[in-house]
């Protein structure tokens, strides 16, 4: 695989946080420039004012990938058409972290902005797991004794492992699918308000997706390809 496949298949791995789907999926890479050892990225997002924490994380999260493949010698990301894209660049430029970047404007430090999104992700894959199993006809007050091996070997399982880890529970056949974010089960009566609740997360991201796709294509004549 050559060096320009390697830096995309790395990008891959970066998800909007808030979407919880990869920025290549996503058309957030306008370009992707290798030259030997040398990566320049360009990222654009449906909006000039998309959420400077979520544009931030991206941002960063792409620089890291890149600088971890063993050729990068330099990796220059760079967010275009943003409101704070001049603060978001020359703080990546100077690795100067989230806090260092929005001093005073930083509320949280991106790890907690990180461990925010997982869990959302967490939540939502949960209920799409768990929503299949009640239309295969399971009772809601059921769900609580469902466990990670009763479900069947898929793609939406195999996501809901990648956030379970992502959010540090184990991932054991015997361990109860319906918990909430250490792992615990709800207790029977609150199953099916969770249930409704977790809906609601996965239908807010989905639907932010979709919005945030359509705006995309709005902003950028998207006949104009990544290159």
């Amino acid at each position: 695989m050559g060096r320009q496949e390697d830096a995309w298949r790395a990008l891959d791995a970066v998800v909007d946080p808030e979407l919880d789907e990869p920025i290549t999926d996503l058309n957030f890479v306008r370009s992707l420039d290798v030259t030997g050892a040398d990566v320049v990225v360009h990222l654009r997002l449906p909006t000039s004012f998309c959420a400077p924490n979520f544009a931030y994380l991206m941002a960063s999260d792409a620089k890291d990938v890149l600088t971890a493949l063993p050729w990068t010698r330099r990796v220059v990301v760079e967010l275009d058409d943003h409101h704070d894209s001049d603060l978001i660049n020359t703080g990546l430029a100077a690795d100067a972290g989230y806090r260092g970047t929005f001093t005073h404007e930083a509320e949280q430090d991106l790890e907690e902005l990180r461990t925010t999104f997982r869990r959302k992700a967490h939540t939502a894959a949960m209920e799409r797991v768990l929503t299949r199993m009640v239309r295969g006809g399971h009772a809601v007050e059921d769900l609580g004794r469902v466990t990670i091996g009763d479900l069947p070997l898929d793609d939406a399982t195999r996501a809901l492992l990648r956030r379970r880890a992502a959010i540090g529970l184990r991932t054991g056949d015997d361990l109860p699918v319906f918990v909430d974010h250490s792992g615990s089960p709800y207790p029977e009566v609150e199953l099916p308000l969770q249930l409704r609740l977790a809906r609601s997360t996965r239908i807010s991201i989905e639907g932010n997706a979709h919005f945030c796709r359509g705006l995309l294509a709005t902003r950028y004549d998207l006949e104009d390809k990544v290159s």
